[in-house]
């Protein structure tokens, strides 16, 4: 039986609050992610592709902002077919520890660059991606949306059996956080450690989800947030307080260490990084000490 519309509109608005909630981690670090990327070049289309990239440019705009809206695409793509598979999440717990996986290596590959606030007087720069491939940087959006709706998901159908209902609430709290995305890859350009914040908050999700499947810790979305919250506004404070930054060296020590540990992962994960780069076009291109 159809649910009555005016219960169908409270359950919309509380997905698309509850997607706000589980998403500010996700918008913060797409905001992050896009911020190598031009703000004034068109998107690099593959030569196949570029009659009908010509009509996409002036609606896709720069490529920062492209690779957002191409990724929203992908997201409710994703979305959507993972809402008609979430019995087989619900009963596979190993798509999450993957997922989990997924996040940790990758928090470790940014943060094995970090350098914690370090001023440009002091000899050490913040390591940014010059030359990112705008279409690496889009299927990686799309990975890191796929890991980051599991639960999202999951938790949007616990609300609601209507489908229609499910998929308007999540399309719209989806949209929002785009935006949001890209008012963060602005504040990330002001405010450099913020990028920093962005991959300790997948950090963060990693872990989370470990501790869920392995030691069954259950993490409630408002304590989710909160501490997505306090994550940035530590960091924040970190950016403003000489006295915190005199802990900046064991920062950049344990960076160290993550970069360490990373490059022994990325040995183990070269096969696959080189499918990713012949499949993204730039396989003659690439070179071992850039994967």
């Amino acid at each position: 039986m159809t649910a009555p519309y005016g219960s169908a509109i409270l359950i919309v608005l509380q997905l698309i609050f509850l997607e706000g909630i589980l998403s500010i981690d996700n918008a913060a670090v797409l905001g992050a992610m896009v911020t190598p990327l031009p703000a004034d070049q068109p998107v690099p289309w593959p030569r196949a592709l570029r009659w009908i990239g010509k009509r996409l440019d002036p609606l896709l705009g720069h490529q920062r902002f492209a690779a957002l809206r191409v990724g929203l695409l992908g997201a409710y793509l994703g979305r959507g077919a993972m809402l008609f598979i979430t019995s087989f999440l619900i009963e596979n717990p190993w798509v999450r520890i993957v997922g989990a996986a997924y996040l940790i290596h990758l928090a470790f590959n940014e943060l094995g660059d970090a350098t914690f606030g370090a001023k440009h007087d002091e000899g050490i720069h913040y390591k940014t991606k010059k030359n990112a491939s705008f279409w690496m940087v889009v299927l990686t959006i799309e990975l890191m949306d796929l890991v980051f709706s599991i639960d999202n998901v999951i938790a949007a159908v616990a609300l609601s059996s209507e489908i229609w209902v499910v998929m308007l609430g999540v399309a719209i709290g989806i949209l929002a956080m785009r935006f949001a995305a890209g008012w963060f890859s602005y504040a990330v350009e002001r405010l450099p450690i913020l990028k920093e914040a962005a991959y300790i908050l997948i950090l963060n999700i990693g872990v989370q989800l470990l501790l869920e499947q392995f030691w069954h810790i259950e993490i409630s979305d408002w304590t989710r947030f909160a501490i997505s919250l306090a994550i940035i506004a530590v960091a924040l404070i970190y950016s403003r307080s000489p006295f915190l930054q005199k802990i900046a060296p064991v920062l950049r020590g344990i960076s160290y260490l993550m970069g360490v540990i990373n490059k022994g992962i990325d040995f183990l994960l070269l096969p696959i990084k080189l499918f990713f780069h012949w499949a993204s076009g730039g396989f003659r291109s690439v070179k071992l000490k850039d994967l």
